[in-house]
């Protein structure tokens, strides 16, 4: 029997797959709500979700190239002010944290602290390239210019 798996069945398939399994078992799968008969009307309804899918992961990957051409811009350097000693040291760090909101207040631009890819925070003056994953194909470099 010709089925589409709505959900993962492990060792059978994986969502939106058309397959042919045993009648008994594809039964199972059906009555649980795990698959659905692979008719037209069924297989027309997937194709048009691929569609969209396709659709959508195009528009965030092109949003993302936009966004990393305006952040690698020249003109776009995040400026954070921070207390320092006489040596240039910082009197703590610069953490993700900071440098998210002031590019929100500097550029407009929201951005989540987790995809900063800051494995220590900054902790001294003048600039840092900061490396931001703006999606899974998709990475940025920022300017951070700390001053006193």
């Amino acid at each position: 029997m010709k089925i589409i798996f709505l959900e993962d069945v492990k060792g059978r398939g994986k969502k939106g797959e058309v397959k042919e399994i045993p009648d008994g078992f594809a039964n199972f799968l059906i009555k649980g709500k795990k698959a659905a008969l692979a008719n037209n009307s069924a297989m027309s309804a997937i194709k048009g979700q691929k569609k969209a899918q396709d659709r959508e992961a195009a528009e965030e990957l092109a949003a993302a190239k936009q966004l990393k051409a305006k952040l690698e811009d020249d003109k776009t350097v995040v400026q954070i002010h921070a207390k320092a000693g006489a040596d240039g040291r910082l009197f703590g760090a610069v953490s993700s944290k900071q440098v998210v909101e002031a590019m929100q207040k500097q550029f407009g631009i929201k951005i989540d602290k987790r995809k900063l890819d800051m494995k220590q925070p900054i902790r001294s003056m003048g600039y840092t390239n900061v490396s931001l994953k703006l999606h899974h194909e998709v990475d940025a470099n920022v300017r951070v210019h700390v001053v006193e």
